[in-house]
């Protein structure tokens, strides 16, 4: 099979990929400090109420920003693989050696995955719902197609979206037999019997299988930007309006409903638009135009990505978070600031302390990848 990557040799690094990368850590991480909460809390009958629920999760049909964050983490984890793989190929790496650095990869995602949530009050805890977890099927599955055509690639997508269909309306299992209700579809099935349990919020582990195809579309654009085609950006931005039109229209013609909970083809293919978009826009004004100027805030986080998001997912929602609020609180406190206000601040200064610890990874050179 020809080498794809053959017209280009000596890439340069995609500064938009990694900006991307910063700015959903940024927002996660954000989020991870309770000021979205916050937020939306004191703007309650304004308008700025509105825009704030734009930072939090839809309840069930339908699609707000928040909703955009897992798919891009998943669609840039593959537009780097392809980064990767193509520096491997160059540098004379067997597809085997790649293959047991991958596998590697997604056994370290899947345990992060897991750990992320394994500690409750109560006890231990088995779950596959976290990013992490579902990354590493999307990461596998991403790689073992890499070096089929595009053609071949799309209709493997296309597949799983079908896959997708199938499994939730034709299955027929008593009790989750109702494809896009909450707690009786067949994800909430699968759930029982990988979990022996049902989450709460709707939230199912087989997602992986239709969001596997934003890590697939994702290494698509990595090995399109890797060529020295001048159609680069207006192909990613064809393809953006395709996917947002057949997303949206399943929606719109009430054929399948956007649910980003159970991942739906059509929740799958409009999310994918959006990323095709937000990355073709960041490619177009930071590689392009080469505006490059006032990111590297966000590049310092998604340096370390990995690192900051187990970061904040596990040290800092069971301990530094609380540690930080009972200092800044306590001292507010003896100014008589308001509460919201005394909020609001710990929430920047727990953030802003995240922020310097990557700044210190930085400085010194030190990165977490698996």
């Amino acid at each position: 099979m020809s080498n794809p990557f053959a017209a280009n040799q000596n890439p340069q690094r995609l500064l938009s990929l990694d900006f991307m990368r910063g700015f959903i850590m940024v927002l996660l991480a954000l989020e991870s400090t309770g000021l979205y909460e916050h937020f939306s809390e004191a703007s309650e009958g304004t308008v700025i109420n509105a825009f704030m629920q734009q930072f939090f999760h839809h309840p069930w049909n339908g699609l707000r920003f928040w909703d955009l964050i897992q798919p891009g983490f998943m669609f840039m984890a593959g537009t780097a693989m392809a980064y990767s793989l193509h520096k491997q190929q160059q540098s004379g790496v067997a597809w085997s050696a790649s293959f047991r650095k991958i596998l590697k990869r997604c056994g370290w995602l899947f345990f992060f995955g897991v750990l992320d949530y394994a500690v409750r009050p109560k006890g231990l805890s088995f779950e596959l719902w976290d990013v992490l977890t579902q990354l590493s099927f999307t990461t596998l599955v991403a790689f073992l197609i890499f070096r089929l055509s595009y053609k071949a690639q799309i209709i493997v997508c296309i597949g799983l979206l079908v896959l997708t269909e199938v499994l939730y309306r034709f299955t027929n299992i008593e009790g989750f037999d109702q494809p896009f209700t909450d707690q009786h579809n067949f994800g909430n099935y699968m759930d029982l019997i990988l979990m022996n349990k049902i989450n709460k919020g709707g939230w199912v582990a087989i997602n992986c299988i239709p969001t596997a195809v934003h890590t697939i579309a994702g290494s698509l654009v990595g090995k399109l930007l890797l060529t020295e085609r001048n159609d680069k950006l207006k192909t990613i931005l064809t393809w953006a309006c395709i996917v947002l039109v057949a997303g949206y229209g399943l929606d719109w013609l009430h054929v399948t409903p956007v649910i980003k909970r159970i991942a739906t083809s059509s929740f799958t293919l409009a999310s994918l638009g959006w990323c095709l978009l937000g990355l073709g826009l960041c490619y177009w004004w930071i590689d392009v135009l080469n505006h490059k100027k006032y990111l590297q805030f966000f590049l310092i986080v998604g340096m370390n990505s990995l690192f900051i998001y187990l970061f904040f997912e596990i040290v800092g929602s069971r301990w530094f978070n609380g540690y930080v609020a009972s200092i800044t609180n306590g001292l507010m406190g003896m100014a008589h600031f308001p509460g919201m206000l005394q909020a609001i601040i710990t929430s920047l200064c727990i953030f802003a302390l995240e922020w310097g610890l990557c700044y210190f990874l930085y400085k010194k050179k030190i990165f977490f990848r698996v």
